[in-house]
């Protein structure tokens, strides 16, 4: 695959082990490095700590990683102005933030109001998670609401929207 220059926002979809991240990847090192990689995982169990450690191997020299499990807008809004960022997950935030109770029609505002601001290239990575059947609890059905909520609200702002499919990328936007 190709490394593609993204656009001054690039919104990537898709389901899991769709490919997401690693395109992300390509499209922000078609960049000159440094270029800084949000990661918005958190490692509760050994499974959770090795899929991170995989994408962390998995990358080339140049990432400055910046953990960001909740507090992602305040990790957009310290890069330093023009460097290429990736944000790998908005799910597992979204998750994140619903877990640790905070308002997230507020975090959401506050994440809006910093990718507003992105100066250089920014590729934002997330799972669709609407293609589904209806959750049968009714946190799950409002993680699945807020999710398709905010993907509306990225992909709006962004320049362009792919939705990746094994691993094939389609361009939405």
């Amino acid at each position: 695959m190709a490394s593609q220059t993204p656009a001054t926002m690039t919104f990537v979809l898709g389901g899991a082990r769709s490919g997401k991240s690693l395109y992300a990847e390509r499209m922000v090192t078609a960049y000159p490095a440094p270029w800084t990689y949000i990661a918005t995982a958190q490692s509760f169990d050994g499974e959770m700590a090795e899929r991170i450690l995989q994408h962390q191997l998995r990358r080339v020299p140049g990432w400055v990683t910046v953990n960001a499990p909740v507090d992602l807008a305040e990790a957009l809004r310290a890069v330093p102005a023009g460097q290429p960022i990736l944000v790998d997950c908005l799910t597992l935030w979204l998750t994140n933030v619903i877990t640790a109770e905070h308002d997230v029609s507020v975090a959401g505002d506050e994440l809006m109001a910093a990718l507003e601001l992105m100066s250089g290239p920014c590729v934002v990575v997330s799972n669709e998670v609407g293609l589904g059947i209806v959750p049968g609890n009714a946190l799950a059905r409002a993680f699945r609401d807020h999710s398709g909520r905010l993907h509306q609200r990225v992909a709006a702002m962004a320049d362009r929207v792919v939705l990746m499919v094994a691993g094939l990328p389609m361009v939405v936007k």
